[in-house]
């Protein structure tokens, strides 16, 4: 007869996603690992296979926490541009809480780039999500002409995630709330109708 989990398992990957979110994926050693999550090596082994599938399940439980709250925010009452001006400043105001720490997604993608079939898949999707949510956003404000109507949805989609990005690298290096403001309000202005 197995022996029942002594720990939450879902409790251990967001403790995981915390290491690996710091550290990134080279820098969080299985040490670091077992500090965070409280687990003993043989635990993280038995229940995760490996350090590898263990972040990509952090990985996607991120994406997920991150797709439901974009979710919830966009689809807000207010504007097409209202929901762009709110998805850049809840961006800004999350980087100043997390003291610069980036975006988990954005950090995997500096790190490994495409050379992960499994982690760009996955980031790959996470993006889909996002830019069908923000292609979304672009139309209705298209139809409620507060957002450009002389660019493609989806182009204006890819402009909002990559601003999104850039706002948390600019984070990330140490750029204050008053840099990220100006660079949003730049993003806005060529979102915005003429």
């Amino acid at each position: 007869m197995a022996r029942p989990k002594e720990f939450d398992e879902r409790a251990a990957i967001g403790r995981a996603m915390d290491a690996f979110w710091l550290r990134g994926y080279e820098g969080t050693s299985t040490q670091a690992l077992c500090e965070a999550t409280g687990l003993g090596r043989s635990s993280i082994y038995n229940t995760f296979t490996s350090k590898h599938e263990l972040f990509v399940r952090a990985l996607d439980h991120y994406a997920e926490r991150g797709i439901v709250a974009r979710t919830a925010l966009l689809e807000e009452s207010g504007t097409g541009l209202d929901r762009f001006r709110t998805l850049f400043s809840y961006t800004i105001a999350e980087e100043v809480a997390n003291h610069g720490r980036g975006c988990l997604v954005v950090n995997t993608v500096a790190e490994f780039g495409d050379r992960d079939p499994e982690i760009k898949a996955r980031i790959d999707a996470d993006t889909g999500r996002h830019l069908t949510l923000l292609s979304a956003c672009a139309r209705e404000g298209q139809l409620d002409g507060t957002v450009d109507s002389d660019r493609e949805p989806g182009a204006i989609a890819e402009f909002a995630h990559s601003t999104v990005a850039g706002l948390r690298l600019m984070s990330r290096r140490g750029a204050g709330r008053a840099a990220m403001e100006a660079v949003s309000a730049i993003a806005l202005d060529a979102i915005a109708a003429k």
